[in-house]
C-alpha cells in the first residue's frame, strides 16, 4: 500500500516534465486524451472499490451482536452476476468508441489522393547507431530531421540491422521499426519548435547514442531548407 501512494507523491515533488502529456501535434494531443480518459475511468473505477470496501468492512466488521450472524451468501445471484457483468461491458465501450475513432484517424493510410499529394513524406532508416533521414527531394540527413508545421507527414520507416523503435515523445507515440519490413507512420498538424526523438528499442551496446533533433519550421522555412540543401548537394 506505501509503495500505491509513494510513486505518485515523488512524481508531483519531482516536476517530472512528462512529455507525451505536453504533445505539439494534433496526433500526440489525441493520444495524450487517451491516456487522461483512460486515466479518468479508472480513477472513477478505483473510487467506487474503495467506497464500497470500506462500506463492507465498517457494515460486516465483527461486534458483539453480530459475532454469531454469517454474512448472507451471494452466490448464484443471478440479478447481481448480470449487474456488474453489464457494467465492466458498458465501462469497455465507453473506452472503445474514443480509442477506435482515434486510432482510425491516425492511420498512416491516407484516405484520398489529395491528402496524399499534400503530405510531406520522409524515409526514416535505423542503424546501429544513427538516424538517417531522406527527402523527397533526394536530400539526406543523418541524426537531425526537419519537417514542416501544421501538414500532414507520413514516415516510411526501415532498418538496415536490428529493430529498432522511432519515437518523438512530444508529437506521437512510438512504433516499431523492423528489418526487411517498410512501415508507415504518421504525425498531423506538428507545432513549430524543436523536439528530442529517441529510439525506444534496446538495440545493441551503444544504443544511447541514437538520438536526434526534430526541427518543426513553418512551410516556407521548409521549402528554404530543402532548396539550400539541394545548391549544397545534400
Amino acid at each position: 500500500m506505501k509503495k500505491l501512494f509513494t510513486i505518485p507523491i515523488l512524481l508531483l515533488l519531482a516536476g517530472c516534465d512528462i512529455a507525451v502529456l505536453d504533445a505539439k501535434s494534433e496526433t500526440g494531443q489525441d493520444q495524450a486524451f487517451l491516456i487522461w480518459f483512460s486515466f479518468g475511468l479508472m480513477m472513477i473505477v478505483l473510487l467506487i472499490v474503495f467506497i464500497l470496501f470500506a462500506r463492507f468492512v465498517w457494515k460486516y466488521r465483527e461486534t458483539n451482536q453480530n459475532k454469531d450472524t454469517l454474512p448472507k451468501d451471494v452466490k448464484g445471484n443471478k440479478k447481481l452476476e448480470i449487474t456488474w457483468t453489464t457494467l465492466a461491458v458498458l465501462l469497455l465501450a465507453v473506452l472503445a468508441v474514443p480509442t477506435v475513432s482515434i486510432t482510425y484517424n491516425q492511420s498512416p493510410i491516407l484516405s484520398s489522393s489529395e491528402e496524399s499529394e499534400q503530405a510531406v513524406h520522409v524515409t526514416v532508416t535505423g542503424q546501429q547507431y544513427f538516424w538517417t533521414f531522406d527527402y523527397e527531394n533526394g536530400k539526406q540527413t543523418t541524426n537531425k530531421l526537419v519537417i514542416p508545421a501544421n501538414k500532414t507527414i507520413v514516415f516510411h520507416l526501415k532498418s538496415s540491422d536490428v529493430i529498432h523503435s522511432f519515437w518523438i515523445p512530444r508529437l506521437a507515440g512510438k512504433t516499431d521499426v523492423l528489418p526487411g519490413k517498410e512501415l508507415l507512420y504518421k504525425i498531423a498538424n506538428p507545432e513549430i519548435g524543436t523536439y528530442e526523438g529517441h529510439c525506444a528499442e534496446f538495440c545493441g551496446v551503444q544504443h544511447a547514442k541514437m538520438q536526434f533533433t526534430t526541427q518543426v519550421v513553418s512551410n516556407e522555412d521548409y521549402e528554404k531548407w530543402l532548396e539550400v540543401r539541394a545548391q549544397k548537394g545534400g
